[in-house]
This record gives structure tokens, C-alpha cells and sequence, in this order.
């Protein structure tokens, strides 16, 4: 934590952010860990104000608690938090899906499909790795988000809940199997969206995120148990 990252920008406080929220997803910054604002504020070169305005930013996405005389932790994954958080993304990402059947154009459509096909080289390059870890799954839910043409569902997905989301999928991403099911899955949803077949789009939308939902469950539950019998 010795090296200083220097930031400069306008927006001194949101760029300071979207730096916690990719340490702490990607696990650099450790659940339940407590957030010092004079370490940060040391590793960015910064003051503590902006400081502690990305920290309430984190506290609003849902990253980071605040208790009194203890200060600002990282929050701590649970499966029941993970299935509340997923319910919600059910319903509103099938949502999503059915609008941007009627809202998407032809050329963000191609596009799609051509981001599934570079999931497909990379998934036949890398014996199946999962490409979680590339950003690829998530851009091509958010793309579909953004094309649902709905301000206030986007910012729900895209800012409200999508950093929490991303924190449990990374959290578990090696113990989920067969990344080539969820491509296919994808793929369905993309070919009703592009087939302006909008209950059909929502209706495999939901599916797909009800069985990521109880796989995640599934590798939560058998990590929890393995922490366990550890101890």
C-alpha cells in the first residue's frame, strides 16, 4: 500500500470510486476489511475530503457499511443478501430484455452477436475458461440494459446494483462450471431480442439469471462449508 497512484481529473471523487469499486470486487481490498482514510488517502496522493466523498458513494452502491466508532468496512458476501440481490435482477433484467427487443437496433444487435462470437473464440482458445474474468459477460448484459431505453431502470442495473452483482460473480467465478451453457444461453436470449419477440426475451432472460442465481448458491454454500471444515 506504500505506492502512490496518482489521480487527476475533474471529477476527483468519482474517479477515486471506480477505483475502490474495482479493488474491492476484484478482492484487492479484502471482504469485511475496514477502509482507512489516511492509508488511501497516502496511496492516491489526495485529501481527505474526495476521499470521503467516494466513500459514501460506496456506501450508497452497497459495497461498504458505516457503523459509528467503528468507521467504513467492506461489506461481507451472504447467500441470503445474494438471493435478494438476484431476485431483483431477475425481474428487472427480463424486463430490460423485452424492452430492448422493441428499443434495439439493427446495427447494436450485430454488435451483439459479433461480442458472442469473440466469447466463443475465447472460450475455444482458453479450454473453456470462464470468461467472467474478461468483463465480456457483463458488458453483454449491460449492453442489453442500456438498450432497454428505460432511464431508471438502467441506472438501477447499471450503478445501484451492478457493482454488487459483479462482487459475487467474481467472488465464486472458479467454482462455477461450464461457461459454454451460459454462451448458449445468451445467445437464445440475443436471437429473441433480435427477432423483436419481446415476452420471449424476458421470459429466457429470467431463466438464465434464476439458474445463475442458484449455481451461485450452490458455490457460496460449498465455500462457506469448506471455510468450515478448515477451521
Amino acid at each position: 500500500m506504500s505506492q502512490i497512484i496518482p489521480i487527476k481529473s475533474a471529477t476527483l471523487s468519482e474517479d477515486i470510486a471506480q477505483h475502490l469499486i474495482n479493488a474491492i470486487v476484484a478482492g484487492d481490498i479484502e471482504q469485511g476489511s475496514k477502509i482507512s482514510e489516511p492509508e488511501l488517502a497516502k496511496q492516491y496522493g489526495i485529501s481527505r475530503g474526495p476521499l470521503r466523498e467516494a466513500i459514501v458513494k460506496l456506501e450508497g452502491l452497497g459495497l461498504v457499511t458505516r457503523t459509528a466508532n467503528v468507521g467504513a468496512r467492506v461489506i461481507e458476501l451472504n447467500t441470503r443478501d445474494m438471493l435478494d440481490t438476484f431476485a431483483m435482477r431477475e425481474a428487472l433484467e427480463g424486463m430490460a430484455a423485452r424492452l430492448a427487443a422493441s428499443n434495439m437496433a439493427q446495427a447494436e444487435v450485430n454488435d451483439l452477436y459479433q461480442l458472442l462470437d469473440k466469447h466463443q473464440a475465447f472460450l475455444d482458445a482458453n479450454q473453456d475458461e470462464h470468461y467472467a474474468q474478461q468483463g465480456g459477460n457483463e458488458d453483454f448484459h449491460l449492453r442489453i440494459i442500456q438498450a432497454s431505453g428505460n432511464g431508471k431502470l438502467i441506472r438501477l442495473l447499471s450503478h445501484e446494483l451492478y457493482a454488487v452483482i459483479r462482487m459475487y460473480r467474481r467472488h465464486t467465478a472458479d467454482q462455477r462450471s461450464d461457461p459454454r451453457q451460459a454462451l448458449r444461453e445468451h445467445k437464445a436470449i440475443l436471437d429473441a431480442i433480435a427477432n423483436q419477440e419481446g415476452d420471449l426475451a424476458e421470459l429466457l432472460m429470467r431463466r438464465h439469471i434464476s439458474r445463475a442465481s442458484r449455481l451461485l448458491q450452490q458455490a457460496m454454500e460449498q465455500s462457506d462449508h469448506s471455510q468450515s471444515v478448515k477451521k
